[in-house]
């Protein structure tokens, strides 16, 4: 949605309240401004759109025991920890940020440990290799080029988030749906696998039939 500068006359306390609501919730004066004209004459912004599945994700994704909310780093940003029963005990992040202007991709996914262990790193590794290769069996065609939109660095998980077909019919409550449900399929992928690790091939048939249930449940591709 694109901007424009426009001239307001308005009252010098006014503005100056607007400011430090402004400063409280993080934001600029003219977005605050914007989205308050935006809520006055109904109009769904953007950043209420997003506000609005984070908010759907928070209840849905807090009321699960294995995983824990974080504070948002910005109003475009969500994440969520998760423990793994591994040696070193660590914990795996899922950080979603979802993009203002949604062309083709809504958002993305990024899945990570706080880890020094190498060995823990290349292992992360394989099961993203892994994950990626069925993800791409099963719905690499509704992408770009035929597969989905990835990368893969240092141990870190980067996944892209498609826009639904149907996106414009799809409520915030279905988006973050969509995007919960995911996370929770790719928390059981990850621990399945790593409670199989010295058996690959095996930890792959376990994860096909993970998400292959998954898609006959009539999951949203994102």
């Amino acid at each position: 949605m694109s901007k424009s500068v426009y001239s307001l006359v308005l009252m010098d306390d006014v503005v100056e309240a607007v400011d430090k609501l402004a400063y409280s919730m993080n934001t600029s004066r003219s977005n605050l401004i914007n989205q308050i004209l935006a809520e006055a004459v109904s109009f769904t912004t953007p950043e209420k759109r997003m506000r609005d599945i984070f908010g759907q994700m928070e209840e849905l994704m807090g009321s699960l025991d294995s995983f824990q909310v974080q504070n948002q780093a910005s109003d475009a940003m969500m994440t969520f920890r998760s423990a793994l029963r591994y040696k070193y005990k660590p914990t795996i992040r899922y950080s979603v940020e979802l993009y203002r202007q949604a062309e083709g991709t809504m958002g993305e996914l990024k899945v990570s440990f706080r880890t020094q262990s190498q060995q823990l790193i290349e292992d992360l590794t394989s099961f993203a290799k892994l994950w990626v290769r069925l993800e791409n069996k099963y719905i690499g065609s509704y992408f770009p080029q035929g597969q989905i939109l990835y990368t893969l660095e240092n141990g870190k998980l980067i996944r892209k988030f498609l826009l639904p077909k149907e996106q414009q019919n799809c409520t915030s409550e279905q988006l973050a749906r969509a995007i919960s449900d995911y996370i929770q399929l790719l928390d059981r992928g990850l621990k399945t696998y790593f409670a199989m690790l010295d058996t690959p091939q095996q930890a792959y048939e376990e994860l096909e039939k993970l998400y292959s249930a998954h898609l006959r449940r009539g999951a949203t591709i994102i």
